[in-house]
Formats: C-alpha cells, sequence, structure tokens
C-alpha cells in the first residue's frame, strides 16, 4: 500500500489480493527482495539519483562468479594441455548446450559414445576428460550482478569487503549475493525494462498530435482492446506476443483484466497443462469442481485452478491454521523445491488440516 500510495508501483494491492507477508513477515528468515523494472534509457539515471542521495559510499553493486561448466572447462583445459584447437571445439559441442540447465561433463560422457571413441583414438582425449571433470564447477572468473544493487545505512566497506571492477565507477561487494544478505544488506533489482521505453516512447509520439494520454489511468474494461487479444493481434505487445501466447490468447477469449493476468502466470512449463481447464471452465463448457467449500471463494477468480503463489498462501491459511508468515514459508519451499522443508511443512499442513477442519491424515 505504501509502495502503491507513493506511485513507486502502479497495481492496487487491495484489488488484486497481494499480500504483505509474501514481501516481509516476523518468520521470514531471508532479506525481502526488490525487483524495480525501469525505462532501459534511463535505468543509469536512477542508480545515479542513489548513489546522491545516499552517498557514493553507501551504494554498490554485487559480484558474481562464474563457473567452470562442461564446454568451457573442456576449452580451458585444452587450451593448457595444447591441444588442436579443432579437435577441443569438436569435443565441447559434443556436450548438449542447455543454459538453463547446465548438462554435467560426467553425463555427456555417459550419453555420447563419441567421447569413448575419440579417448581411445588418442589417450590425451582421456587426460581432457578426466582433468576437465575434476575441475568443473570451480569458480573460472568473477563480474558483477547484471541488475543487483546493494544500499547500506553506512559506508558499504564498514560491513562488507569491496572491490573496485576496471569496467565501472560503482564499488562491487566481495561477497556475492548470498553472503551479501547474511551481512545484513538488502538487495535491489535495477531492471532495465524495454517495453517501458517503448511505451514512453508512444506516449512522446502521442503528444505530438496533441493527445495526452496517461498511462496510469488507462481503462481495464476496453472492450475492443480486449477483442484484439482475442484475435491473437499481439505482436509486439509485452510477455504475450509469442506464438503460443497467441495460440493460448484465441482459446481464452479474455474478457477482463484478470484473465490476463492468469494466461501469464500459467504460461510456463507444468501450470500450461491447465490453460484448456481455466479455458473451459470460463466458457461453461466444463464445471468448476469443488477443492473444498472453505477455500472455493480463493480460486473461483482463476476458475478453480489454483494460480498464484497468493493462493496457496491463503489455501494454507484457511485449511491448515497457518499464519499469513508461515503460509509464506511454504510458498518458499514450494517456488524453490526445496525437499526437505516440503517434508517438513507436510507434517505442518497435515496435522493443522487435521486440527481446523477436522482432515483425516
Amino acid at each position: 500500500l505504501v509502495a502503491y500510495s507513493t506511485t513507486i508501483t502502479d497495481i492496487d494491492p487491495l484489488r488484486f489480493s497481494l499480500l504483505f507477508e509474501r514481501f516481509l513477515n516476523p518468520d521470514r528468515v531471508s532479506m525481502p527482495d526488490f525487483d524495480i523494472d525501469f525505462c532501459q534509457d534511463r535505468r543509469e539515471e536512477v542508480i545515479r539519483y542513489v548513489q546522491q542521495k545516499y552517498g557514493r559510499d553507501q551504494v554498490g553493486q554485487i559480484i558474481t562468479f562464474g563457473t567452470l561448466q562442461a564446454r568451457a572447462v573442456l576449452r580451458d583445459v585444452g587450451r593448457v594441455l595444447q591441444m588442436p584447437y579443432g579437435q577441443v571445439d569438436k569435443l565441447s559441442k559434443m556436450v548438449p548446450s542447455n543454459p538453463a540447465n547446465p548438462v554435467k561433463l560426467a553425463d555427456a560422457i555417459a550419453n555420447e559414445p563419441r567421447f569413448a571413441e575419440e579417448a581411445e583414438r588418442e589417450p590425451i582425449v582421456q587426460t581432457l576428460l578426466d582433468m576437465a571433470q575434476k575441475l568443473e564447477g570451480l569458480y573460472r572468473h568473477a563480474s558483477t550482478h547484471a541488475a543487483g544493487i546493494v544500499i547500506g545505512d553506512r559506508p558499504l566497506w564498514e560491513l562488507v569487503p569491496m572491490y573496485r571492477d576496471p569496467r565501472s565507477d560503482m564499488p562491487v561487494t566481495q561477497f556475492n549475493m548470498k553472503y551479501v544478505e547474511q551481512a545484513g544488506l538488502v538487495k535491489f533489482d535495477f531492471l532495465g525494462l524495454k517495453t517501458l521505453t517503448v511505451l514512453e516512447t508512444a506516449v512522446k509520439l502521442i503528444r505530438r498530435r496533441g493527445i495526452e494520454i496517461d498511462l496510469a489511468h488507462i481503462p481495464l474494461d476496453d472492450p475492443d482492446t480486449y477483442a484484439m487479444l482475442s484475435r491473437g493481434e499481439v505482436v509486439g505487445v509485452f510477455q504475450v506476443e509469442s506464438a503460443g501466447m497467441r495460440k493460448a490468447l484465441i482459446g481464452m477469449r479474455p474478457d477482463c483484466i484478470e484473465d490476463i493476468i492468469a494466461l501469464v502466470a500459467l504460461y510456463r512449463p507444468g501450470p500450461m497443462e491447465n490453460i484448456p481447464t481455466y479455458n473451459a471452465r470460463k466458457h461453461g463448457e466444463e464445471e468448476m469442481a469443488s477443492i473444498h467449500p472453505k477455500i472455493d471463494h480463493l480460486v473461483k477468480e482463476t476458475q478453480g485452478v489454483i494460480v498464484y503463489q497468493e493462493q496457496v498462501m491463503q489455501i494454507a491459511q484457511e485449511l491448515a491454521g497457518y499464519s499469513l508468515g508461515e503460509a509464506d514459508l511454504l510458498r518458499r519451499a514450494m517456488g524453490k523445491k526445496i525437499r526437505a522443508e516440503m517434508d517438513k511443512q507436510r507434517e505442518r499442513f497435515v496435522s493443522g488440516a487435521a486440527q481446523q477442519i477436522g482432515f483425516a491424515e
């Protein structure tokens, strides 16, 4: 509410049921995370303002450490062994490229018989593979976090060790994101978003025609806009312009902003399996099944599908007597897929539900 009332954000937290406990609560063991999107062209301007306001020695970037992953470690070790570039390049390309979930070298060797063939043909290849597996995962170089900024109430060097990145005039912490937080500093992500730059440019271009548009007061119930979205005419529209999203929009035929919000949340691996169910229930082709009378009102807006993390928190509160602070711990465990914490939360949820509403285990 404070962020909304001071125009840091433009989203009414009451209308969209945004829970404060997801941001900050007494049970939270980690610092809150601030992610703020700025116009891409003016991000540096905001950072300079923060430096001027709080002091250049109290604002800094955060170090990151790049690790030796499978392809990179093969190339680096091959270079040290003075192997021909073409040979090392060929071997490294046998490792599948998957930046989101990097393949371990041992798995690549096990699944690609050509590694064994090359090693049998030339003993130095086996040496390369053995050494590379020992070095894989070690830190290779230091860099700076793309968006992370820390702000201290005193000079940062009094709290954490610092260093100077030659590519930047801003000091950088020698602790990475995890340890900066443990030192008591709060991380802010100052993100440059091209879409905000596009919107600002559009407003300026329209102003040349003598028309003033206030982006904060664009109606969210314009039928022509929803008709356009339902036709899939969304090239260049943020978050919904992919071919898959256009297809999903045509199937959904949205008629309110809540539909758009739900679709963006659902359109990711796993949850997207629920899009046909959401659409069928929205258009009356399928009856909305009751999950439990105590929580049906929490999922009514999303057609009986649990879409948002806030819904998970509220369900835990209603069914198992969680405080919203406790429910945030459950949310974080689910989001990060922490198995040990999930097992612990299962016991808490089951016992709470048994006491709260008489559920049998």
